[in-house]
């Protein structure tokens, strides 16, 4: 008698076989894996950058083709790599994040990840076409990642930091309208998604660390890339008492350097 082989139909693996790898059971193949997300990452700050390729980079759904400097760079970098979002900083040398975005939201769109939260500044980025602006320290790496996946199809995305800049700007249009109904759009928000602006992405998580008000703005100096020096001058205090800070600083972040308390802090570790 002739031994059945892996040609013959219905043959375990063979091919009309349900439990062919290559088959869903109806002779189809398997879905194609999704591409990752390609991103570029623009921060003066040499941690922050390293922080966010290493996090973004080490997923399934994103991965960091360039890092960038400044706003030139960055430009440069998504003209020749043409990203699916670019993660853009305020402040940086040279061009920085405000000067680059009208250029920049032309080649893709663009997510502001800064410190800065000052309220003029929020709302030049969300006018010149920043597609969301996130505050370092008010989210998570999961929410981060979120994020740029919604700001890539079109869904803006506010911490709270950022949001606070706009609530005058919505007052002073639901006035104007008497009924509280906004028209249009505000600072390149959809009036329907401002829900999103107290959105749990925007959830501060720095409680967790329980440092004092002192040691947070210590914190925030080193993670901007101080040194001892320059944070006891802006602080105006002594050094010996910087250092004092910084290694109560470490033991609550569990941390041994500065890069890594740094990427803690960011939410990039």
């Amino acid at each position: 008698m002739r031994q059945p082989r892996e040609t013959d139909p219905g043959f375990p693996g063979g091919p009309d076989s349900p439990d062919r790898p290559d088959s869903d059971g109806y002779g189809f193949p398997p879905p194609a894996a999704t591409a990752p997300l390609r991103l570029v990452v623009a921060d003066d700050n040499p941690v922050v950058r390293a922080g966010l390729t290493a996090l973004l980079s080490g997923r399934a759904d994103t991965t960091v083709v360039a890092e960038a400097a400044d706003g030139r760079e960055a430009y440069e970098a998504a003209l020749l790599h043409r990203p699916d979002v670019v993660l853009l900083d305020v402040r940086m040398p040279g061009v920085d994040g405000i000067s680059a975005l009208p250029h920049l939201v032309r080649l893709a769109p663009v997510m502001m990840l800064t410190y800065s939260h000052e309220t003029e500044t929020v709302r030049e980025a969300l006018r010149r076409g920043a597609g969301g602006y996130l505050v370092h320290g008010e989210f998570t790496a999961e929410q981060l990642v979120r994020a740029v996946h919604d700001v890539r199809e079109g869904r803006p995305h506010v911490t709270p930091g950022a949001a606070k800049a706009l609530i005058p700007q919505i007052q002073a249009s639901a006035s104007a309208h008497g009924s509280g109904e906004l028209s249009g759009s505000l600072g390149g928000i959809p009036p329907q998604n401002l829900s999103q602006l107290q959105s749990d992405v925007g959830q501060s998580f720095r409680s967790r660390f329980q440092l004092s008000s002192r040691e947070a703005e210590i914190m925030d100096l080193i993670a901007s890339g101080m040194t001892n020096q320059q944070i006891a001058a802006t602080c105006f205090i002594s050094e010996k008492t910087v250092k004092n800070h910084i290694n109560r600083i470490f033991a609550k972040l569990q941390s041994t350097t500065r890069s890594q308390a740094a990427a803690k802090w960011l939410g990039v570790a």
